[in-house]
């Protein structure tokens, strides 16, 4: 697994309501958390884990053009993700849920092409929200470079009885792409085995002759 380097954590207890409300946070969530790393992906399920953890809601979440290698300063990476919440405790409660999740989640590689095919068990409220599903719905996260990223999406749409709820058509902001599917805990786990040993086929054999 490719680690998650967390580059910059900051809180804000009561931050300005004209900040809340531009970034999206509720009425009533006046303090927030804020972190960058270099992955957007994995940052993405780790924020959807805050909101499983606590009272909190993913305010504000946006990945950087070209990628953490081409970031434009130290502490930029690759994504920016802000937690709202009622209180500071609770906000600070969902961050330490992020960070956790970081140290667990991480994109695998396969001859220099990086790809990740993650099961969430159990979405919460920024993944459903993005997906489209109620929350606790069993959710495959998939993401590899633009060709790969297609051409195993096909292999995982045909390998269990899942439905295609987002495409992440290439190129994303990180010139990746993907997407996220529905279904059972087990299809989505056999939809993400399928990801990845299509990502392999390509990685190991990019031209078909």
């Amino acid at each position: 697994m490719i680690p998650v380097t967390v580059l910059a954590v900051r809180y804000l207890a009561n931050a300005s309501p004209a900040l809340c409300q531009a970034l999206g946070a509720p009425k009533g969530y006046p303090s927030l958390a804020m972190l960058t790393t270099d992955s957007d992906d994995a940052t993405y399920i780790a924020l959807d884990a805050a909101t499983k953890a606590a009272e909190v809601e993913v305010a504000y979440g946006r990945s950087f053009y070209a990628g953490a290698a081409n970031a434009s300063t130290p502490n930029a990476g690759e994504v920016i993700g802000i937690l709202a919440g009622r209180t500071p405790g609770a906000v600070r409660s969902g961050m330490e849920a992020a960070l956790s999740t970081l140290q667990r989640i991480g994109f695998e590689e396969v001859n220099k092409v990086p790809y990740l095919a993650h099961t969430v068990s159990s979405s919460g409220l920024f993944l459903a929200k993005e997906a489209g599903v109620a929350p606790g719905t069993a959710l495959a996260y998939l993401i590899a470079p633009p060709l790969e990223g297609m051409y195993a999406m096909d292999a995982a749409l045909k390998a269990a009885d899942v439905e295609l709820k987002k495409l992440y058509a290439p190129p994303s902001e990180t010139n990746f792409g993907g997407g996220l599917l529905s279904g059972t805990q087990s299809a989505c786990e056999a939809a993400c085995t399928a990801f990845a040993q299509a990502v392999a086929e390509v990685a190991m054999r990019p031209v078909e002759r």
